[in-house]
């Protein structure tokens, strides 16, 4: 069994989380400049087995897709093509920068610290990872 890879994409840096093997914790992997995010992934992908990859889809507050998605699309176009022969979903990811603010906070994290707009990327990647989990954990009851 291999990890789960989430993506957190934006128009400058991208924010990654994968699994363990088990698929039981999501952690946040790295930040990566989003121009240098395919030539990662082919690399990640090379060294590690990855089961599946999700990307957060951004909505806006009533369910329709937002700006983002714009950019968003041409990228995921090309995922399904370099990565063919792994699964890809796309998951909302509403509200998890500010979720990731919180959770930086309530977790002790220095001020300066999370203030690294990579922080947030990469912890709102996990976010969207652990909300995945839960979603095909709760399928399979």
């Amino acid at each position: 069994m291999g990890r789960i890879l989430a993506i957190d994409y934006g128009k400058k840096r991208t924010g990654l989380a994968v699994t363990d093997n088990d698929h039981i914790i999501a952690s946040p992997l790295k930040t990566v400049l989003t121009k240098e995010l395919e030539n990662f992934l082919i690399e990640y992908t090379s060294k590690e087995e990855v089961e599946a990859i999700i990307i957060g889809y951004p909505k806006t507050m009533n369910n329709q897709p937002s700006d983002l998605v714009k950019q968003l699309e041409p990228f995921i176009n090309r995922i399904k093509k370099l990565f063919s022969d792994i699964d890809l979903h796309l998951v909302d990811e509403r509200f998890t920068s500010s979720i990731a603010q919180k959770a930086m906070i309530e977790g002790g994290m220095k001020k300066s610290d999370r203030q690294k707009k990579e922080n947030i990327d990469k912890i709102s990647a996990s976010l969207i990872l652990q909300s995945y989990l839960e979603q095909i954990k709760n399928y399979s009851k």
